[in-house]
């Protein structure tokens, strides 16, 4: 084995195991190891017990192994056994130690023949053992038996590719030499994972009930389906031995008088049994943990250092200490207003590519969703007119006037004003919205402190909420300033002489022609089934029309709508459906496309939907209007008074054209004011406030050792992270004190197989293959100058004169 050093690695080994199995995690690292695959009643259990000597392996009909159960056996004077999971208790009765294993797989499991990747770590301390370390697998099964999932087969499947997919792992594939070696569910899993064979030993086992006249020598022999590291054949205990409670000691001395006697096992009765194959078992792994140390140690090192920055701050933890408390809070407020105000006013380090944030939200708001909502507001055309009418009438009073009343002008004037208020402060309600969750987004840092989180946005959002009601009363204000005084003097008003001259149709403003405004995917959502369903097409939006093609390639077009006459409503989205939609309809009643009177646009969120409203309003197609129905008769009477009076539809047609032009004023006016009162009586407050303020009211609010008081999540985070950190470092240690210079038995090369045949001349002859004790792993033959390596009936080296 060569030095101390090297007989040391599998105890190595076992250490770090338990030193990431004692922090409940593995950290990523693929430890050496040996994995034991086979089908349901193969006999891995058997082949484990005669390891160490014992019966403690539960027994039964059925899958019994339904857990993953770490074998560690560590050669030692004494014999007991230990459990992670009960460290403290040593069991020196098998019989417990069997029953602690179905309690322990029952606790995780249940009763109902269910698995669970959870392993069960247990130490076998013996005289009788070589140190090893196994991983016993659940069998592979076909078929769901009692409670089973119908998926138990994948299951099984899926949890023994999750240990030997790593290169880290040998597998230890167990066949019984009665079944059809090509059809071995343990070599099928081999091979997939491990193609060339590099970290599969082959075990066959119950060669003592093949078929008489027939044997497993081709297989033995390495013949028939050749691995790397060759088969060994092992012979367990029947069921019958083992319920007339046969000795482990008595069946391995039968075991190694079976192959000594058989005529086509004799000639490597050597290399087979029990005891060879745990030797050999110890000898390999020891060897692939040599091979795998630099690796490992690497991959620690590499974890070391991304712990290093965290656990720096948690070494010298003291969580009583209130310098650290007053230190942390400070940090915390402080941290808490650099986050929010870069939500708020935007950064270029750590850019938020998933979402909006904050400050992006509000902009929208500012640009999209409020010029939308005052849109919505815009006066309807005919309710407008008999408004007029019914205005510069009831000012005439009995007498027919000559000339158009500006008083009329005046009160209309005011009315449409007096709507604005609904939209702004709808406006400031939204921008409150986004302030509140931009709060709550920054005080998720806080979380390790849930009480100063927790204060922290009460204090803001109920300054934050205070501050609504001076910006809402501001804005009001700044309504009422619009009323208290008509400014006919504008320079931007068109003035009476222009307003007569003026049509309504000429005074919508439109944008340029054929100017692309907008470019995007949108779902038409209403095409029926039959007809190919709703489907998502490319859309370009210009001033003058709305074109959908069937790629972003604009090669394909499917069809062009006239903007003319169409209006946006909203539509309600379905039960099932995650789309949020809009649709497009004809005032005249027409149908928009093809059959269907209106055309349903979804997308994939609001926001999308609220982003494409504000570019049909760019293009002058206006969100429906929300009207009173009246009387159809009465509406004619109307319409026909006043077509019936030339004077007063003139008049109607001027106050009209004015009240057009100063709304546009207003509005404009409102668009820049309303932005700029909301940044500075609440945002800009906000800001401020827990920049200079939040500190006082936190200290105010409560005493400071509550406040810092640690969440039991961040207490754990913190012994955990620590508790990985010390055992990363143990590790390295571990790992350190280990001399890998030694050289040892490498994995055998691939081997052209000699003929029974061929014969090998030495000083003293031929030497026949294969009727010599040829030993384990080899013997030198002959003379001084001839040697011959053998192994498995191979030339494995030659050296001096043949």
């Amino acid at each position: 084995m060569g030095n101390r050093g090297m007989e040391d690695l599998i105890p190595l080994v076992n250490k770090l195991q338990d030193a990431f199995s004692s922090i409940g995690q593995s950290c990523n690292l693929d430890l050496p190891q040996i994995a034991v695959v086979g089908g349901q009643s193969a006999g891995k259990s058997s082949v484990l017990e005669n390891f160490v000597g014992r019966d403690f392996l539960p027994r039964g009909s059925g899958i019994v192994t339904r857990r993953p159960l770490i074998l560690q056996l560590i050669f030692c004077k004494t014999e007991y056994a230990e459990f992670l999971h009960c460290k403290s208790k040593k069991f020196t009765d098998f019989d417990e130690v069997r029953a602690e294993i179905e309690a322990e797989t029952e606790r995780a499991t249940g009763s109902n023949k269910g698995i669970s990747p959870i392993p069960i770590n247990l130490r076998v301390y013996s005289p009788h053992v070589l140190n090893l370390t196994l991983i016993d697998l659940p069998g592979i099964t076909k078929v769901p038996v009692g409670d089973q999932p119908q998926d138990i087969e994948y299951q099984i499947k899926d949890m023994i590719l999750q240990f030997i997919s790593r290169d880290s792992c040998l597998i230890l594939a167990v066949t019984p030499a009665n079944t059809d070696l090509a059809n071995s569910d343990a070599l099928k899993m081999s091979k997939e994972v491990d193609p060339q064979g590099l970290r599969t030993i082959g075990v066959i086992t119950k060669l003592d009930l093949m078929d008489e006249g027939t044997d497993a020598r081709d297989i033995l022999e390495n013949k028939l389906l050749p691995l790397r590291r060759g088969y060994i054949g092992v012979v367990n205990r029947s069921q019958k031995d083992i319920d007339g409670k046969k000795d482990i000691k008595a069946a391995l001395a039968a075991e190694r008088k079976f192959f000594l006697s058989h005529p086509s096992y004799r000639h490597v009765a050597d290399r087979m049994g029990t005891p060879h194959l745990q030797k050999t078992l110890n000898q390999q792994l020891t060897n692939h943990i040599r091979e795998t140390l630099p690796a490992l140690r690497s991959k620690l090192q590499s974890q070391v250092l991304s712990l290093e920055k965290e656990v720096e701050e948690y070494k010298n933890f003291r969580p009583d200490d209130p310098t650290r408390k007053t230190k942390a809070l400070l940090q915390m407020v402080q941290q808490f207003g650099v986050d929010f105000e870069k939500r708020i006013e935007g950064s270029g380090d750590q850019v938020d590519t998933l979402e909006l944030s904050g400050g992006a939200r509000i902009n929208r708001i500012f640009h999209e969703r409020f010029p939308f909502e005052l849109v919505k507001m815009e006066f309807d055309e005919k309710d407008l007119r008999r408004e007029i009418s019914y205005a510069i009438k009831n000012i005439h009073g009995v007498r027919t006037g000559l000339f158009t009343p500006d008083m009329a002008f005046e009160a209309i004037v005011k009315k449409q004003v007096v709507k604005l208020k609904e939209p702004c402060l709808k406006c400031v309600d939204l921008v409150i919205q986004e302030l509140i969750n931009t709060v709550r987004q920054c005080t998720s840092k806080l979380a390790s402190y849930p009480r100063l989180r927790e204060e922290s946005e009460r204090i803001v959002t109920t300054y934050v909420r205070e501050r609504e009601g001076k910006t809402k009363e501001q804005i009001l204000l700044l309504i009422d300033i619009e009323l208290s005084y008509i400014n006919t003097n504008h320079e931007d008003f068109i003035g009476f002489a222009n307003a007569q001259q003026k049509n309504t149709q000429l005074n919508k403003k439109r944008a340029v022609p054929n100017q692309v405004i907008r470019r995007g995917w949108l779902t038409i959502n209403n095409i029926s089934i039959m007809k190919g369903g709703s489907k998502e097409y490319w859309f370009i939006l210009t001033a003058e029309s709305l074109s959908w093609y069937k790629d972003d390639e604009e090669k394909e077009k499917k069809y062009m709508l006239p903007l003319d006459n169409l209006k946006i409503r909203d539509v309600e989205k379905g039960f099932m459906s995650t789309k949020h939609i809009f649709a497009i309809f004809n005032t005249e009643q027409r149908n928009v496309y093809k059959d269907l009177r209106q055309i349903e646009l979804a997308c994939d969120s609001q926001e999308d939907v609220d982003s494409w409203k504000a570019s049909f309003l760019r293009a002058g197609v206006y969100p429906e209007k929300d009207q009173v129905i009246h009387d159809k008769n009465e509406d004619d009477v109307q319409e026909n008074t006043f077509s019936m009076d030339p004077q007063l539809e003139r008049q109607v047609e001027t106050i009209r054209n004015l009240v057009d032009s100063y709304m546009g004023i207003i509005n404009k006016s409102i668009r820049d004011l309303m932005p700029k009162t909301i940044m500075h009586l609440m945002i800009n407050n906000a800001k401020e406030f827990i920049h200079s303020e939040l500190l006082a009211f936190l200290y105010s609010s409560t005493d400071q050792n509550s406040l810092m008081e640690e969440s039991a999540d961040q207490a754990q985070r913190r012994d955990e992270m620590l508790r990985m950190y010390h055992a990363l470092k143990e590790a390295l240690h571990i790992i350190g004190d280990i001399s890998t210079s030694t050289i040892t038995v490498p994995v055998p090369p691939p081997r052209q197989h000699i003929p029974q045949r061929c014969t090998i001349r030495g000083d003293e002859g031929p030497i026949p293959v294969g009727t010599h004790n040829l030993g384990g792993l080899g013997l030198e033959t002959g003379g001084e100058d001839c040697k011959v390596r053998v192994i498995d009936g191979c030339v494995s080296e030659l050296g001096g004169r043949l």
